[in-house]
This record gives structure tokens, sequence and C-alpha cells, in this order.
């Protein structure tokens, strides 16, 4: 039941983190004009601890994953 919980609550912050990146340009982000183009150069610090952020959160909702089969195969 924990680990349940533990994947809703990962899969919204994956969620809200993944809206909360800056567009990139041509992909999806340009159809709802997030493909402007910016005249910074590199990306802030604030931008490098999101991805570190969201890469971890999507870690951690992998680990949920793994672990919430593992528990269903034995459970069966």
């Amino acid at each position: 039941m924990g680990f349940s919980i533990a994947l809703i609550v990962f899969s919204l912050l994956l969620m809200l983190l993944v809206l909360m990146h800056k567009g990139k340009g041509g992909g999806l982000s340009d159809m709802f004009g997030g493909g402007m183009q910016s005249s910074v150069g590199g990306s802030s610090v604030a931008e490098r601890n999101l991805d570190r952020i969201t890469l971890l959160i999507g870690l951690l909702w992998l680990a949920c994953i793994i672990v919430l089969g593992i528990l269903m195969k034995t459970n069966s």
C-alpha cells in the first residue's frame, strides 16, 4: 500500500517537474508557444537543479514501479 501511494506522489511530482521545464524548441512545445529563443546562451543554475531533481524523481518513480512489480509477482 505504501509503494502505491509513493508511486502516485512521484507521478504527480514528475508531471509537475516536466511541465516546469523550459521548451528547447523543435517539438510539441513549439505548438503551444514555448519555442521562443532566449538571449541567454547557457542554462542557469535553477534549470540545472530542476534537471537534477527531475532525474532523481524519475529514478524514484522507476524504483517504485519495479518494487510494485516484484511485490505483485510474489503475492500471486
